[in-house]
């Protein structure tokens, strides 16, 4: 059996309607013969899109099959008793040359009775903006049910929809029930539950290259959707160099902000869980495995110590589950 360490996988590149060309040209990842490239799964252990394993003696392994095999060794013993062999969060960047539709995504309990999943909980990080980007974030007010459909029947639904201006390196916390959406010009990191469950609300009457508009999903969003006024609709975080910088606590993830200068040991006893670190700035290793801008790397939760090293200065998002 070989021993685990720090783990890096191969993207899987996703065309979208809205995508453009920004991971290509900005985090340098070539998607092929695709048109755009709207989102790149970068950690994934979703039946039909599971990442594969490409350094080290375990190059070419599915997610999904280390996982079953390593078990608590890979994701920590709390964690594989609640999830099993499936592998809780995804991990994605994602381009968005025009607006993606407005939208909301089930809670654990809704999307367990009607599609037996998950819910989906996630966050972004901006890692570049185009001058103007904005982004829907939730109501502008605490709103219910009828008068939400009066604005989306009558096509006016961004009235009551709280639009925020975005800048490069602004985190957004979007429980599930939240409606959203990603505005053009954003590129963003993307950590979330293990879910692929979205309820498109509107699309803005757009076409696909067939001529068909999407599939929209008025009735499942209705409970789905919350309708209050969110209390906060940016992270504050700080950015003290060489420290943790805590962002995002919530039950399906933490997520920290490392910006360091020098090496940082970690050890993490206390903590039995896998950490996913995502590069959003710089270079550097993690146990002598090379992290920079729009990588991504698994540090199995078995590796209870070990160093992260910057050359220069280098910039990670620290994302884990504490159980």
């Amino acid at each position: 059996m070989s021993q685990l360490y720090p783990l890096k996988f191969n993207p899987i590149f996703k065309e979208k309607l809205w995508g453009g060309q920004k991971i290509k040209t900005i985090l340098g990842k070539d998607f092929g013969d695709l048109d755009n490239c709207g989102e790149t799964w970068e950690l994934s252990g979703v039946p039909g899109n599971v990442s594969v394993i490409t350094n080290g003696p375990l190059a070419r392994k599915l997610l999904s099959d280390m996982v079953a095999e390593k078990k608590a060794e890979l994701v920590g013993k709390a964690v594989y008793e609640r999830f099993g062999n499936d592998f809780p969060l995804l991990i994605k960047f994602i381009d968005a040359a025009k607006d993606l539709s407005i939208q909301v995504h089930p809670d654990d309990e809704l999307a367990k009775k009607r599609h037996n999943e998950k819910g989906k909980t996630e966050m972004w990080y901006v890692l570049q903006n185009d001058p103007g980007s904005t982004l829907i974030n939730g109501f502008s007010k605490n709103t219910n049910k009828s008068e939400y459909l009066e604005h989306l029947n009558a096509g006016k639904l961004e009235k009551i929809l709280n639009s925020v201006d975005v800048e490069t390196g602004d985190v957004f916390y979007l429980p599930a029930g939240r409606v959203h959406t990603i505005g053009k010009g954003l590129l963003l990191a993307e950590i979330q539950q293990t879910s692929d469950l979205t309820y498109r609300i509107y699309d803005f009457d757009r076409v696909d290259k067939d001529g068909n508009k999407r599939e929209l999903h008025t009735e499942l969003a209705l409970d789905a959707v919350d309708f209050s006024k969110p209390e906060e609709v940016k992270s504050d975080y700080q950015n003290i160099h060489n420290e943790a910088n805590s962002i995002v606590s919530s039950p399906y993830f933490s997520t920290n902000k490392l910006i360091l200068d020098q090496p940082k040991k970690i050890n993490r006893s206390e903590l039995d869980c896998f950490k996913i670190y995502i590069g959003v700035g710089g270079f550097g290793k993690i146990e002598g495995e090379s992290i920079t801008f729009g990588e991504v790397l698994l540090v199995p939760a078995s590796m209870k110590k070990y160093t992260i090293e910057p050359e220069g200065t280098l910039e990670l998002l620290e994302t884990y589950i504490e159980i």
